[in-house]
């Protein structure tokens, strides 16, 4: 399991023209299964995607090459791999 951390390197102003690429980014990222859940950062400085990839953490960084936010140089990007322990009961799929 991964965690990836998006961090706007620039003001929201110059984010915000890629934001409807980004979610169809986002959205192929889910088609795929490598999604499970996303949203954004409060304060609303970036983002955060819960994902899993069999091909670890160097799949996701090839993975994150097509995110425009990545591409056009907005955000950080930081990749946090963990072993899923405990987990509700809708979300017992997730344990390793």
């Amino acid at each position: 399991m991964f965690l990836i951390e998006l961090t706007y390197k620039v003001p929201f102003s110059e984010v915000e023209p890629f934001m409807a690429e980004h979610l169809a980014f986002v959205e192929k990222g889910y088609a795929s299964g490598h999604f499970l859940a996303s949203g954004r950062k409060v304060p609303r400085d970036g983002g955060l995607i819960f994902c899993q990839a069999s091909g670890g953490k160097a799949e996701l960084e090839e993975l994150l090459q097509d995110d425009p936010f990545v591409y056009q140089d907005l955000v950080e990007y930081r990749i946090l791999e963990f072993v899923t322990s405990r987990a509700e009961e809708g979300l017992k799929g997730l344990l390793a």
